[in-house]
């Protein structure tokens, strides 16, 4: 909870102990508590802000205030309430203001954990339009294929300015975005308004950070059916530490994209079967090389931007988790501008001629990985995996393994589950009751991942580091390396 929060908290229930348990007050005692309480009020919902979870401490708050401040006006202070009456007053009262305060720390107004490297972070927005493609995912045939993507680069800010918050603060455009979100999710659209209050560490259209070399560049996918905003502490992390990080909307395979003239996409992605998945990822893998072309007309200043000759696209990097990172998988087999690659998560889009990646990359898989592999294997030893889809992953598994003998890695992180590679984590601690986190701290997995993350990119597109991807460590205990014989 934040801090006028609590103290509003801590002013209802000395509200409520005056009405119902204090004795005879003067009426100076009664006019400050009701002043000293209206004033908590009030500087709360102007510099914090309302948000629905505190209602019913707004609404008992407001009426004790009331019945203070009507007792100062009063002639006669004589009244009793009898014992019954008082504790079952107070007892509705404590549970009100229980379930209130439950309600504000499980869905709490959450702030992106701050990124550990010694830079600034700024970020920039572009809307691009591929008009070599056209718009498969719509009914209008003249539809051309539009992203919108982040970059997030080390930055210059004044002292004075402050961080951007992590959702669109335009009133209109943010009531898009959680419309299509709740809408998805069969929610009335106010259980989401308090995002708005939720901060990233990033200093939107500040100046990037003069280098005597350019920086080298990290393209970023999310899953499917999630959003780049999901991977904003992971590009923050990045860029913290000397990187270019591009983060993509992959377009109708999110649960929102906001363009700037209004308007949100929502999903409208097919990916039940191999033949659809291979499809949707063709388009993904598409998107990231447009994006490449791009970032390079941004890097030579064919598209006018702060970029130009800031960008070293000849050290160049992709990562994505679940469907983007077997975009990521697919992107750095295709495409020979990306040097290094990782999956967090993802099952492969693609396993014909890809066993055989010549480039350092890296899988990193959820804590579930280790009993799901000895499942998979009990039931490849009884003959069971014939039909396409475990003859898929068991292609998968060798590509796994040619990785690792190629000098790639594989690991995964105890404690985890498939939405621990995101910021998902962050939002509420009743995303563990679902099941699509695992146990271990949000905090503590975030900054696992993003540690591994870095130094691999470290490795291999700046030429330092190296030290977490040799093998085990006993700062991350949590972190398994799968050896090739695993598998």
């Amino acid at each position: 909870m934040r801090l006028f929060e609590m103290l509003l908290v801590l002013s209802c229930f000395a509200l409520m102990m005056n009405v119902l348990f204090v004795g005879r007050n003067t009426k100076k005692t009664d006019l400050a508590i009701a002043m000293g309480s209206s004033v908590i009020f009030v500087v709360h919902l102007l510099s914090e802000g309302y948000r629905w979870q505190m209602l019913l401490i707004y609404i008992t708050t407001g009426l004790l205030i009331v019945i203070v401040s009507s007792r100062y006006f009063q002639k006669s202070r004589n009244y009793k309430l009898g014992k019954l009456l008082k504790y079952s007053l107070a007892s509705i009262i404590v549970v009100l203001m229980v379930v209130s305060v439950g309600l504000s720390v499980y869905m709490p107004v959450f702030h992106l954990p701050k990124p550990d490297g010694p830079e600034q972070v700024g970020t920039q927005t572009f809307h691009w339009t591929d008009l070599s493609r056209d718009e498969v995912l719509t009914a209008d045939q003249s539809d051309k294929r539009e992203l919108m993507i982040q970059i997030w680069y080390p930055a210059e800010r004044k002292d004075n300015s402050k961080s951007e918050f992590l959702f669109p603060k335009d009133k209109e455009m943010f009531k898009k975005y959680i419309q299509t979100y709740a809408n998805s999710l069969h929610l009335p659209e106010f259980v989401f308004d308090y995002w708005k209050y939720s901060r990233t560490n990033t200093y939107e259209n500040a100046e990037i950070v003069p280098s005597t070399s350019p920086y080298p560049l990290v393209l970023l996918s999310h899953g499917m059916g999630t959003s780049r905003v999901l991977h904003a502490s992971q590009a923050e992390n990045l860029a913290s530490h000397g990187y270019i990080v591009v983060t993509i909307d992959h377009t109708y395979s999110t649960f929102a994209t906001i363009f700037p003239d209004g308007r949100v996409t929502d999903y409208k992605t097919k990916v039940k079967t191999i033949d659809e998945r291979r499809t949707i990822g063709e388009i993904w893998t598409e998107d990231v090389k447009f994006v490449i072309n791009q970032v390079e007309k941004l890097n030579s200043g064919a598209i006018e931007s702060q970029f130009k000759g800031k960008m070293d696209v000849s050290h160049m990097g992709v990562m994505g988790h679940s469907f983007g990172g077997a975009t990521a998988f697919n992107t750095a087999y295709v495409d020979d501008r990306i040097k290094a690659g990782i999956n967090m998560d993802g099952s492969l889009i693609e396993v014909v001629n890809r066993e055989d990646i010549r480039k350092p990359f890296m899988f990193i898989r959820s804590g579930s990985f280790k009993d799901w592999l000895v499942d998979f294997k009990k039931k490849k030893s009884h003959n069971k995996v014939n039909d396409e889809v475990n003859k898929q992953l068991s292609d998968e598994l060798h590509i796994i393994k040619n990785v690792i003998r190629q000098g790639g890695n594989a690991i995964y992180v105890e404690g985890t589950e498939h939405f621990n590679f995101t910021d998902l984590q962050f939002y509420s601690p009743l995303i563990k009751l679902t099941g699509i986190t695992g146990d271990i701290d949000g905090k503590r997995g975030s900054n696992i991942v993003n540690q591994y993350v870095l130094d691999f990119f470290n490795t291999y597109l700046k030429g330092t580091g190296g030290d977490l991807i040799q093998g085990p460590n006993g700062k991350y205990p949590e972190v398994k390396f799968v050896e090739s014989s695993e598998l």
